[in-house]
């Protein structure tokens, strides 16, 4: 089976095009307008985009009506945005937290959640997360689309400090994944949870790979001197 998506009509009941880019992490991003009024909402178009510096992005699609997604305004006119982890035992708060609501009502209060506040700004965090990424914005590009409902704002953010909860990390000091169990996206009404993990190294050189190491060296050494934890 084969189709062009911008010619044809797909063969299938349901669109296959967003399975086959997948499991997709979920950009729990909480925010907070300029009335104070906090926003907590999940993006499954999303990703980091390079570690030095760390930086992640977010796509949110306008709405039908070509309105904006809260998320991404409030980002832009505070200059900030905080990146939660979306757990399993989460799951159900996220589903909530995705429902269309004013913006004057908090996701947090309709999905049960106790905030914390960040370090850096107002914005609120998702206390029970084990991991927060405060993102201070950098910009926004408008990727216009066949529609209203295909337009979105991609949302980049510079990650200005690190929060991870020390009962997620291991002895190794590398985050238990296995333990955290994060969802991702999946097609359709699709999840999933990641619950098994597995190690590879890129085959390299002596020589590239002491590059490398002295890349990444730097680059933790940059983090310890601007305050990333």
């Amino acid at each position: 089976m084969k189709y062009d998506p911008q010619e044809d009509n797909c063969p299938l009941p349901h669109s296959p095009f967003r399975s086959c880019v997948v499991p997709r992490p979920i950009a729990w991003i909480s925010s907070v307008d300029e009335q104070g009024n906090d926003n907590l909402a999940p993006f499954s178009q999303c990703g980091i985009l390079t570690f030095d510096p760390p930086m992640v992005m977010f796509a949110a699609n306008h709405y039908p009506t070509g309105q904006r997604k809260d998320s991404a305004v409030n980002a832009e006119k505070t200059g900030w945005f905080v990146w939660n982890m979306a757990t399993e035992a989460l799951k159900e708060a996220v589903n909530i937290s995705a429902m269309i609501v004013p913006s004057d009502q908090s996701e947090f209060e309709l999905a049960g959640l106790e905030k914390i506040k960040a370090d850096l700004s107002d914005v609120p965090m998702v206390k029970d997360s084990p991991c927060h990424l405060e993102c201070r914005y950098v910009s926004t590009t408008v990727i216009k689309g066949s529609s209203e409902l295909g337009t979105v704002d991609l949302i980049i953010g510079e990650v200005i400090r690190v929060h991870i909860n020390d009962e997620y990390i291991k002895s190794d000091g590398c985050v238990d994944i296995e333990k955290v169990r994060p969802i991702g996206r999946m097609g359709y009404l699709d999840y999933t949870v990641i619950d098994n993990t597995f190690s590879m190294e890129v085959p390299m050189s002596d020589e590239i790979r002491a590059i490398m190491s002295e890349i990444m060296a730097g680059s933790a050494k940059k983090n310890e001197t601007t305050g990333v934890e």
